[in-house]
């Protein structure tokens, strides 16, 4: 564990030094990324502007559920930047020197590359956020932030364990670039709360396609107070998920044939 550690930690300072040699292109990123999250918020404020409450929602506790939306995705993105890079190691044969380096593969191909510039999105997720529980007149206790972060490392562990499931594809399909689309789907879809939906689908985003714990749980969390059956149904899934995928890519990689064979 020490070990693999130093390593993560070069990871980070090396991509903080490639960040470094072009900063004016680092910086334009972030703020084109802070804008993305800006559309979401402007969004928001147009379906609100006509009604006070949709589905229980209000546009302050609305904006709650956009900032752990904007939180949870800037988090993947900057952490778990490098899955995308699997269909090209896997096209080029790189990934021949990875599966035989003494360290984890997953590990290297999950970690190899910090995205700093999703720093400002996560910012700006944490001040709207904020704002959001300011504006609605919320002032959750400790055991509601608890849950609100348990809820938010579930759905991290869910969204990276969908993103390295699907780039693994790529030892098989070689060209699976575009299967990133059905990530950002998802967190497209985490920013609308579940509650719009009937209730059959909201039932099917809960037990069988999480997506209602990418956002909308870890806010009720916040607003509503503390579910202990579903931060321990999150709890499940996050586990559940990270033990498939590991599964996933232990089977991938043990029929993975390198380019040059």
């Amino acid at each position: 564990m020490r070990r693999h550690l130093r390593i993560y930690r070069m990871f980070v300072v090396s991509s903080f030094n490639r960040e470094l040699e072009f900063r004016a292109n680092f910086f334009a990123k972030m703020v084109q990324n802070v804008m993305w999250i800006g559309f979401a918020v402007a969004i928001v404020l147009v379906v609100f502007a006509n009604t006070k409450s949709i589905a229980g929602w209000s546009q302050p506790t609305a904006l709650v559920l956009t900032g752990t939306a904007a939180i949870l995705t800037s988090l993947s993105s900057g952490l778990f930047f490098s899955l995308m890079e699997i269909p090209q190691q896997v096209r080029q044969g790189t990934l021949d020197f990875v599966v035989t380096k003494p360290v984890d593969a997953q590990m290297w191909v999950s970690t190899r590359r910090v995205n700093f510039d999703q720093l400002g999105p996560l910012c700006f997720g944490i001040a709207l956020l904020a704002y959001g529980l300011h504006a609605a007149g919320v002032h959750p206790a400790l055991g509601q932030w608890l849950a609100w972060f348990g809820l938010v490392v579930a759905a991290l562990a869910m969204f990276y364990s969908l993103s390295i499931s699907l780039m693994t594809l790529a030892i098989w399909l070689v060209r699976v670039d575009n299967l990133w689309v059905l990530t950002e789907t998802a967190a497209s879809v985490s920013r609308t709360p579940v509650d719009v939906y009937p209730i059959v689908v909201q039932r099917f985003f809960l037990y069988f396609l999480p997506l209602a714990f990418f956002a909308t749980l870890p806010a009720k969390m916040l607003i509503l107070g503390v579910d202990g059956s579903l931060v321990l149904l999150g709890a499940v899934w996050g586990i559940g998920s990270l033990l498939a995928s590991r599964m996933f890519w232990k089977y991938a990689t043990r029929h993975y044939a390198s380019a040059s064979s």
